[in-house]
């Protein structure tokens, strides 16, 4: 039986993109010969594969049981034909997209930058803010790593969580919400500026409130906890920020934290990419020194 290996390269793209003229963008080829090819593996495995689902395309029951193993077996040939090469660190060149919440990589950003420069001086950092919503960025190859606090969706998006952090209510010297022992009824009397990219007006600690019978008013959201933070320390408002990631800037302004006076679950530090770097040696050594980073500015936070 003759095999055509470059169906699975193929195959690979459509189940990857959902969609003909994506994976033609992906494979550097025209969108009809991609639309040849998935006419040959539909062919090839009496199975549609993709089928229209109004203006998009979606994967059959069979697509989605094979997705996993197709994506592992265009790895290992990859792996099997690609020559072991040495990571000439000194003279790679290379721009990498890192996409993430503007506290983690505000935070992690001093050492990283410090080892990329040292290590590697022909490789440039692009630290990129977070969307106002989901975005395909990962899968497309326009942004290499994305760190935030959730979980992707997409099966192709691998993912790993390199620490977490715990939310602290802030607030000015003298205000209320900074005296020690922080009870609900005194957070929820307080007025709240909240933190979100999308805009939104509730957070958990609305839900936390609305289970003890109480609620806050949030008079403002901003997308990001630095302007959170400096809008707190020039007003009688109170937010709600990561601690750990939050503490330099924190004793700039001279803010006052408090434990929440309930329990949310530790904040997930998650750093995700597209399975496509799996094996990129250059992202290996990436994703290796943001760990590195995170762990040296928790050191030198003082975190506990």
């Amino acid at each position: 039986m003759h095999l055509d290996l470059n169906l699975l390269v193929a195959l690979d793209a459509l189940l990857e993109e959902n969609s003909v003229a994506g994976a033609a963008d992906r494979l550097n080829l025209s969108a009809p010969a991609v639309s040849r090819t998935l006419g040959r593996i539909r062919r090839a495995t009496g199975d549609q594969i993709l089928v229209r689902a109004g203006r998009s395309m979606i994967p059959t029951p069979y697509a989605l049981e094979i997705r996993g193993e197709v994506h592992e077996l265009v790895q290992r040939a990859r792996g099997v034909l690609r020559p072991e090469h040495h990571l000439d660190l000194a003279n790679l060149d290379r721009a990498f997209s890192v996409r993430g919440h503007e506290a983690i990589t505000t935070a992690i950003a001093p050492a990283l930058l410090a080892t990329v420069r040292d290590e590697a001086p022909g490789v440039a950092v692009r630290l990129l803010a977070e969307a106002s919503g989901d975005t395909d960025e990962l899968r497309h190859g326009r942004v290499d790593l994305e760190i935030g606090s959730a979980e992707p969706d997409a099966p192709e998006i691998n993912h790993v969580t390199i620490g977490h952090d715990r939310l602290v209510a802030a607030a000015r010297p003298g205000h209320p919400c900074a005296e020690a022992g922080l009870t609900a009824e005194r957070l929820a009397a307080a007025d709240h500026v909240i933190v979100s990219r999308r805009g939104r007006l509730r957070d958990p600690i609305d839900m936390s409130l609305d289970a003890l019978g109480l609620r806050r008013r949030v008079v403002a959201s901003v997308p990001t906890s630095t302007a959170a933070l400096y809008l707190v320390a020039e007003s009688e408002l109170v937010v709600a920020v990561p601690e750990h990631m939050c503490r330099p800037l924190l004793a700039r302004l001279g803010l006052r934290t408090r434990p929440l006076p309930f329990e949310l679950p530790p904040v997930p530090i998650i750093m995700a990419w597209h399975q496509r770097h799996d094996d990129d040696r250059p992202h290996m050594w990436l994703r290796d020194r943001i760990r590195e980073a995170l762990a040296f500015y928790e050191q030198t936070a003082g975190r506990t």
